[in-house]
């Protein structure tokens, strides 16, 4: 058996004390603004515990990118992020903070109408999809309790969903404070203990060169789309979450900014981590599991449940604020415009609603879901190109165009960079047309359509 009695007690302690720690904070009778955004008084410094959390939902992702391709991961998945959230927490959070709006569709109703709402609803729901999160975490508890995935993906989402029925987004916050100090011990101590067992001199040895090469051996067309994935800052439902749940914009703006170091500190980690194990077992079959197979193989006991317990946390924090905004979403975006729903129920009874049929779709998508970083690709290259003009222009009117224009751009951005995937999996696409991204082509026509839009909202005003 690979993990020592040590390593179980750490880590059952580590999924009660989640349990505990959720329940504890829960509380009935919340209104609704209480219940799906903590009564938008979250203060600076849990701010930042739960945005750093929920950032690192794909370790097995950063673990797989980092062994394929070495410190690129960093110069794709960190550093556009950073600049990104920067903007963001300069130039976005007042103008998300001066509506009382819960979700983003929400906003979207407001300037669009019913139509882009539901649209964009679908497109938040997407973007915010539980189910990859569900499947590493049952993917690892799976292998440190040696049961079925099936079994293993129940166990995890009981942990996740339970807590939050009660107590809804404080719960969720609460315990994301927990999972940031369990996350940065993990990698810390294996980390600590990989550079001082074997050197930096190791990995110079060891890996290929590109691998320590920001740029890492691939092509700059690669690069430039994971750069243009990195806009899912801006369209980030958690992102709005967190900003609308904070007590004031300043609180949002400095946490956003000073998670940007955390974020920076735990790449730093994660990437270390990973390009020993790729230093170690450079032939691996399944990159997504070295992580684990450099647990298992070098870390010692206490040790290993202590890393074991930092990954998990990295995964649950974000799944269950995912799996909270999905609900969110079902419930204020969809059930919310059925009239003898909204008649009938509160938004807080549809959430719990929501919550409990989130966690039936993520558990039946699970099993399904490919490589995690095929996963973030594909998913922000379709889904983001005809959601981003449309909610920069939410928050900045000069931008805004007609709703026919509107519903021109989302349908249209989805569709091309659906069909561009699709015709290039299939060798459709011409010679030397190839190299264009999908997320590239739905960019360049929704560019156009907004453009578009502009220059005829400049006619009709001058008119």
């Amino acid at each position: 058996m690979i993990f020592s009695t040590l390593d179980l007690i750490i880590l059952c302690g580590f999924f009660a004390a989640v349990l505990l720690i959720g329940f504890i904070t829960s509380r009935k009778n919340q209104s609704d603004e209480e219940y799906l955004l903590a009564g938008r008084k979250v203060g600076l410094l849990l701010f930042i515990l739960t945005n750093v959390a929920t950032w690192y939902g794909g370790i097995l992702g950063v673990g797989e990118f980092t062994y394929r391709y070495g410190l690129v991961n960093w110069f794709t998945q960190g550093f556009p992020y950073y600049l990104f959230a920067i903007l963001f927490a300069v130039f976005f959070v007042k103008k998300v903070k001066s509506s009382s709006n819960f979700t983003i569709p929400e906003r979207m109703e407001q300037m669009y109408g019913r139509r882009i709402s539901l649209l964009s609803a679908v497109s938040v729901f997407v973007l915010a999809s539980p189910a990859p999160y569900l499947l590493m975490t049952g993917i690892i508890v799976a292998h440190i309790f040696g049961i079925p995935l099936f079994w293993a993906l129940v166990i995890a989402l009981v942990l996740t969903a339970s807590y939050p029925l009660i107590g809804g987004y404080k719960s969720d916050i609460i315990t994301d404070a927990l999972f940031f100090f369990i996350m940065f011990i993990g990698f810390i101590v294996a980390a600590v203990y990989l550079l001082g067992h074997y050197g930096t001199g190791f990995l110079q040895q060891n890996l290929p060169p590109e691998h320590l090469t920001i740029t890492g051996g691939v092509s700059k067309e690669y690069i430039i789309v994971w750069w243009l994935i990195a806009l899912w800052t801006f369209v980030d439902p958690g992102f709005f979450q967190r900003t609308q749940a904070a007590r004031t914009p300043k609180v949002a703006t400095y946490g956003i900014l000073i998670s940007v170091a955390f974020w920076l500190l735990f790449d730093a980690l994660t990437n270390t981590v990973g390009l020993y194990a790729r230093a170690l077992f450079p032939n691996l079959s399944t990159p997504s599991q070295s992580y684990l197979i450099l647990a298992d193989k070098v870390l010692f006991s206490g040790m290993r449940g202590l890393f074991y317990a930092g990954m998990i946390a990295s995964i649950i924090s974000t799944l269950n604020s995912f799996l909270f905004i999905s609900a969110t979403t079902l419930a204020n975006d969809f059930m919310l415009k059925i009239p003898k729903l909204a008649g009938k129920y509160t938004l807080k009874n549809m959430t719990v609603a929501g919550i409990l049929i989130a966690s039936v779709l993520s558990l039946a998508l699970a099993v399904s879901i490919p490589s995690v970083i095929d996963l973030w690709y594909t998913i922000g290259s379709l889904v983001i190109p005809g959601l981003l003009f449309l909610l920069v222009s939410v928050y900045f009117p000069k931008w805004k165009v007609s709703p026919k224009t509107a519903l021109i751009e989302i349908v249209s951005g989805f569709a091309v960079s659906t069909g561009w995937y699709l015709l290039r999996d299939a060798g459709l696409i011409g010679a030397g047309l190839e190299i264009i991204e999908p997320m590239v082509a739905g960019l360049i026509l929704v560019t156009c359509i907004h453009l578009v839009g502009l220059y005829l909202n400049w006619r009709k005003d001058r008119e």
